[in-house]
């Protein structure tokens, strides 16, 4: 291959990250009745944004664009206040860019190719020389400079970050069919006979939806695609696709490029969109070798986060003991002598006198009242849980009371609650 020399640091400045953060997630159901998935709160104190935005910011990357459209306004909220930190005397910024009337057609995004078209005149306005498509919806950690590298090294057009997962359950993804190189032969939406990674038969290569464009190409492809008339204007289902054959099109193993902690083997990347996933990802972080490492410090996750106290845990007398074992308990809240196992607390949360939440997810501002019992539940922001009320240990009242998932997870939310309380 032959050899290039480039600049990595004039690169990262010439790159423009773009995330793609209009996702409606109705799959974790009443979570995003009000706000879009990458608003949703994960992990005690951020959001799921964080992750994509922290990743570009630590990877050197500080021209960034938020593509927003479903429900937007808390996400909104969450970058001005959270990411305005940055220099624009420097050209430094984290930019919003809601769906408007861009161009001639409708003003909703279509797919995620044309969320990056319809704000193509702003992205030539910024005159990057690579483009950086990223998901806002998916919790990793990535160092975006090594995948950049790979793909100007290799003289790619295009590059595609792929993970490795077990070839049974590449079914689910739209998979990379890919040579031993890295050149990519053939692009699957959730095929039933995926193809396997070279000399991995029982793995394949599923897209993580990040992708790598020199700038001139992707404007002459989204144009080329916004003129034909049955596209469903995606990256995933139509760009991509098209171009395999056409161009130096190249698969990144995202093993290549994962920011992984010492002591942790696994590739960390997780799709919460539903809500088993989102409850097992959350819970995860309470074990005592999270998959996920929050502590990293040469690797932090920025977020908003407000002037709270510092978490209290108060009386110990008999069984009125305020405790928590093997969670997570987030700033300015308060264990009033009630117990907490194997949950993640997010902040505000008050669990009253003789109380039990057990491997359950907390959200925000959440109060449980005396003598309840919480298992195996994901409680939205705000409920308040009667004082005596068993959730998570009768399926049956469970699922005629509040949302229960296939994984036997109890979703509760405020509206829920209220309609409770209206029929008693």
């Amino acid at each position: 291959m032959e050899q290039i020399n480039y600049d990595l640091n004039k690169a990262l400045k010439n790159t423009l990250a773009l995330v793609l953060a209009g996702g409606r997630g109705s799959r974790l159901m009443h979570l995003t009745e009000n706000q879009s998935k990458p608003a949703v709160a994960f992990a005690g104190k951020f959001r799921i944004i964080d992750f994509p935005l922290s990743n570009c910011i630590n990877s050197g990357i500080r021209r960034i664009g938020v593509a927003t459209q479903y429900k937007a306004h808390t996400l909104i909220q969450h970058i001005q206040h959270g990411w305005s930190f940055l220099r624009s005397e420097l050209k430094e910024f984290v930019e919003i860019w809601p769906a408007q009337q861009q161009t001639d057609e409708e003003s909703w995004y279509r797919g995620t190719a044309d969320a990056v078209y319809q704000n193509i005149n702003v992205i030539k306005g910024h005159d990057p020389q690579y483009v950086l498509i990223l998901a806002g919806d998916h919790v990793y950690k990535q160092d975006y400079s090594r995948l950049l590298a790979q793909h100007i090294t290799r003289g790619a057009d295009v590059t595609v970050s792929c993970i490795e997962v077990p070839r049974k359950d590449a079914t689910a993804f739209g998979v990379v069919n890919a040579d031993a190189e890295g050149n990519i032969l053939g692009f699957l939406e959730k095929p039933s006979d995926p193809p396997c990674i070279p000399g991995q038969p029982d793995k394949s290569y599923a897209s993580m939806g990040i992708y790598v464009f020199n700038a001139d190409f992707l404007y002459e492809q989204l144009d080329r695609d916004n003129k034909l008339e049955h596209s469903s204007r995606d990256f995933g289902q139509d760009i991509i696709p098209y171009l395999v054959g056409r161009c130096k099109l190249m698969a990144h193993r995202f093993a290549d490029s994962c920011v992984v902690s010492i002591g942790q083997s696994e590739a960390y990347w997780r799709d919460v969109g539903t809500l088993d996933a989102y409850w097992a990802a959350n819970i995860d972080l309470t074990f005592v070798t999270p998959s996920l490492d929050l502590y990293d410090k040469d690797w932090p996750i920025w977020t908003d986060q407000a002037q709270s106290p510092a978490a209290k845990f108060v009386f110990n007398k008999g069984e009125r003991r305020g405790t928590a074992i093997d969670s997570l308990v987030s700033a300015g809240c308060v264990v009033s002598g009630g117990m907490v196992q194997g949950s993640l607390l997010f902040s505000n949360v008050r669990v009253n006198s003789y109380a039990l939440v057990q491997d359950s997810v907390i959200l925000p501002g959440c109060d449980i009242g005396r003598h309840a019992r919480v298992r195996k539940a994901v409680m939205a922001r705000n409920c308040r849980i009667p004082a005596g009320m068993i959730i998570g240990e009768d399926a049956a009242e469970d699922e005629r009371r509040f949302y229960r998932s296939e994984g036997g997870v109890t979703l509760v939310t405020p509206g829920m609650l209220e309609k409770l309380a209206q029929e008693a």
